[in-house]
């Protein structure tokens, strides 16, 4: 499955695509998309180019990149050197969102990304980052002060950018939200694999927590209730994946997730009595988008 729609919404403000006719006419409440399609005759350099000349542009302090390049086989690094060198422009800015890509405009595991270090070094007072597509995505040697946000969307995370994220600094991190996907896409690890930070010793300040969009979320879901992580959560988000009765059952068993404020296992493969079960917990548990088939027909919410 896959990604149907642009965001609408961005961290609570409303998405308006910028184009050089309307310019930017308000930075309060409104979040600008910056994109190309198939008939532009700009590119994404000239386009966000155009977009940080605008007066206005000072004072944006959210920004989104959708389609990035329109041929096949392109990457982000030529957007990324843009915002790179344009950063001066934008030094108000918060929050970043490079990615914001349909299927209709390029499958999530067809989108190709870059090492993101150099960007985020150039942005030191960005707090929000979230970038989809895991094709070449890397943040190789990352360290941000600041960075108290990191979303990464895929349908497949790379074992070389999953250990790029474990060796991250990021010593203001509060959220770490992961689309695992599948690896039939580029996922090659398991959940073992973040037992730094289930541990609770890599980023110490980590609140909220999503290891989403995996075949094996009962596994996921098992583990991280059995790790020192679950005791400073604030929210667990193990939604879009596999989630039979079994995760069900392990999450019931934990009596730790009384203590979330928030527990998403939207698209999941549970029975109706499990999720009563979980209702009658009375905890703020996301159930929507539940899914039927048998052990050999479930499937994530996005891969290609």
């Amino acid at each position: 499955m896959t990604v149907n729609s642009n965001l609408s919404t961005f961290l609570f403000k409303k998405v308006e695509t910028w184009s050089a006719e309307t310019g930017i006419n308000a930075t309060e409440g409104i979040v600008y998309r910056i994109s190309v399609e198939y008939d532009d005759e700009q590119s994404i350099t000239e386009k966000l180019t155009a977009f940080a000349q605008d007066p206005k542009a000072a004072g944006i302090t959210e920004l989104i990149i959708g389609q990035f390049d329109t041929d096949a086989g392109g990457n982000s690094k030529e957007v990324v050197e843009a915002l790179i060198q344009l950063s001066s422009m934008f030094s108000q800015l918060k929050a970043l969102f490079l990615g914001d890509i349909t299927y209709e405009e390029c499958e999530i595991s067809w989108i190709n990304q870059t090492d993101m270090t150099p960007l985020l070094a150039a942005y030191p007072q960005l707090e929000h980052f979230q970038v989809r597509g895991g094709q070449d995505l890397r943040f190789q040697h990352l360290h941000h002060e600041n960075l108290k946000t990191l979303i990464v969307e895929t349908g497949g995370l790379y074992p070389d950018t999953v250990a790029d994220i474990l060796n991250a600094t990021l010593p203001k991190l509060t959220k770490l939200h992961l689309w695992l996907g599948t690896d039939e896409y580029g996922w090659g690890s398991s959940i073992e694999d973040f037992a730094p930070i289930l541990s609770g010793e890599k980023f110490p300040g980590l609140k909220h927590l999503g290891l989403m969009d995996n075949e094996a979320q009962d596994e996921i879901a098992a583990v991280v209730c059995q790790s020192p992580i679950i005791k400073k959560l604030e929210s667990l988000d193990l939604s879009m994946g596999v989630l039979t009765d079994a995760g069900g059952e392990a999450l019931l068993n934990c009596p730790d997730i009384k203590n979330l404020s928030y527990l998403n296992l939207r698209h999941h493969y549970m029975s109706n009595a499990m999720m009563d079960k979980l209702k009658a917990t009375g905890i703020n548990v996301n159930l929507d988008d539940q899914e039927e088939g048998d052990e050999e027909d479930r499937y994530i919410e996005v891969s290609e």
